[in-house]
């Protein structure tokens, strides 16, 4: 059977830059198990799979592989999705509504439509879970899995911790800018901390932006790096429960940020970010720009 993909690249206007991701348009029928192997085919941080909803009332059930493992919730896969499934319906002259709903493990994710003279350009998505909040951990040990010292850790703020909007990662906070782009994951290190509290990535980020170039439009800089000791561009998942913990913080009821990632593997991302409390309930919203980069077939039954 051909099954159809599309791939594009998700934070950015500009092709190979933010983060790739692929998206599998006619999934069902595949076992789970064929689906990891197109996903470690794929070796991007992650592949989409789009499946009919459960739900008549939903757009689409997705699911979200890395290379190594089904996810509950992500960041750029649903906004790459979500341009995916835009563009092709407008393709078809079928447009879709602006506001779409995926079924995933971690619950329903509302998509919506980024428009630009009618045009699809992008999406914005609500994370599917309050913030939550795990383990405290002391700076030495988040220090050595990014191979740096000590001093390098900034914890006026907040100590380095595991947050999450549907999808933990440990955050910390680093005191400049050239330790961020020093950061060298270290595989030991990692094993000794990683997982914790379901985490098993790091996201680094850092306040001590540039005020010059490209990186000065943007409020924090970031990078995150996996237990296979990998680097991811974008991470709409981790930027969200980022910017949603700084608001929990100081107790805000609402806080933008212009989040950039990527810059050090040459892959520039912008990501836009809002938490805010509406009725009493925090909400968090990560958008951004994507471009279509690759589409095609491949020939594979299902396995079920």
């Amino acid at each position: 059977m051909k099954r159809r993909y599309v791939t594009a690249d998700v934070f950015t206007f500009t092709t190979f830059k933010g983060n790739p991701v692929a998206v599998v348009l006619d999934a069902q029928g595949l076992s789970t198990a064929q689906m990891q192997s197109i996903a470690n085919e794929f070796a991007y941080s992650e592949t989409t799979f789009v499946l009919p909803p459960r739900d008549p009332a939903h757009t689409a059930w997705v699911r979200i592989f890395t290379a190594s493992r089904e996810i509950p919730f992500a960041g750029h896969p649903n906004i790459g999705t979500a341009f995916v499934l835009a563009r092709a319906a407008a393709d078809r002259s079928a447009p879709l509504p602006e506001a779409l709903c995926f079924e995933e493990l971690a619950g329903l994710v509302p998509v919506r439509q980024l428009l630009q003279d009618g045009a699809v350009v992008g999406a914005e998505l609500i994370a599917p879970e309050p913030l939550s909040l795990a383990s405290a951990v002391a700076p030495a040990r988040v220090a050595a899995c990014l191979s740096l010292s000590s001093d390098a850790i900034r914890t006026e703020a907040h100590m380095p911790r595991v947050v999450s909007v549907g999808l933990p990662f440990l955050v910390v906070e680093l005191r400049s800018r050239e330790a961020l782009s020093r950061c060298m994951p270290d595989r030991g290190a990692f094993r000794d901390l990683m997982p914790l509290d379901g985490a098993v990535s790091i996201y680094a980020y850092t306040r001590a932006v540039p005020p010059h170039g490209v990186e000065s439009s943007t409020d924090l800089q970031s990078r995150m790096f996996t237990p296979h000791m990998t680097e991811d561009p974008a991470t709409g998942s981790a930027a969200g429960a980022l910017v949603a913990f700084l608001a929990h913080l100081d107790d805000l009821p609402r806080l933008s940020m212009t989040v950039g990632q990527g810059s050090d593997m040459g892959r520039q991302s912008t990501l836009f970010v809002t938490a805010e409390t509406i009725g009493g309930k925090r909400a968090v919203r990560v958008g951004g720009h994507c471009v279509q980069v690759m589409e095609g077939t491949f020939d594979l039954p299902g396995g079920d």
